[in-house]
């Protein structure tokens, strides 16, 4: 692995306020592999080059941790290739990951990344997000996505998930907050309201991000 590549991923972590130790920075790395060889037979990401992957999915799904309390129990609604959850479960060991999807492709390449990178801290379940509420009804401490366009959509499948206390995050790009400020009377049509937006930049890339931060009111 090209040593550009390890920087470029720790440099940008610590940039995020995210120490790895050097065996989370090798499993990551291996991760990255292992993607662009399954993409290359199933759709997983548009995204196929290294340094592409480590900026707009390693470090991008990174931007959540400083945002997560420990032992939290975090739910990764449509997960896809598995971001946010595999880079959570890599960086912070003390998490409890469920991770889901509606493509069973998708998950079995997250089933078989957990077993290649030694995983003991992630699930990976091959279900619909509206079909939770009857096996995991507040359950999460954290409920939050990468993959979804709407917020309502979002926060009405994350909602009967959540757990007393519990917060929703939503991983969204610069117009983040504008559509939190839209969506607010929905949200309080549900008991909730947006208790923070992160405005930040990506490492290296620049690009515009946040995170809409939801708690019950």
């Amino acid at each position: 692995m090209s040593l550009p590549l390890r920087e470029l991923l720790e440099s940008g972590a610590r940039e995020l306020g995210v120490t790895l130790s050097p065996s989370s920075v090798d499993r990551m790395l291996l991760f990255m592999m292992e993607l662009r060889k399954w993409n290359r037979k199933i759709n997983l990401t548009a995204i196929s080059t290294e340094r592409g992957i480590v900026i707009k999915h390693l470090l991008d799904s990174l931007t959540v941790v400083p945002h997560l309390s420990q032992g939290a129990r975090c739910l990764d609604l449509g997960s896809g290739g598995g971001f946010p959850a595999i880079p959570l479960a890599l960086a912070r060991p003390d998490l409890k990951l469920t991770s889901v999807d509606a493509t069973l492709k998708k998950i079995h390449f997250q089933r078989h990344a957990a077993r290649l990178l030694g995983l003991t801290n992630l699930e990976a379940l091959h279900a619909r997000g509206e079909a939770l509420a009857g096996s995991h009804g507040n359950g999460f401490d954290v409920v939050l996505s990468r993959a979804f366009s709407s917020l309502p959509e979002f926060v009405s499948l994350a909602r009967p998930l959540l757990a007393l206390g519990g917060v929703i995050i939503a991983m969204k790009g610069k117009s983040g907050g504008d559509e939190a400020l839209e969506a607010a009377p929905f949200f309080e049509e549900r008991g909730l309201v947006v208790s923070e937006v992160v405005r930040f930049r990506l490492p290296a890339s620049g690009d515009e991000r946040s995170l809409v931060v939801i708690r019950t009111v």
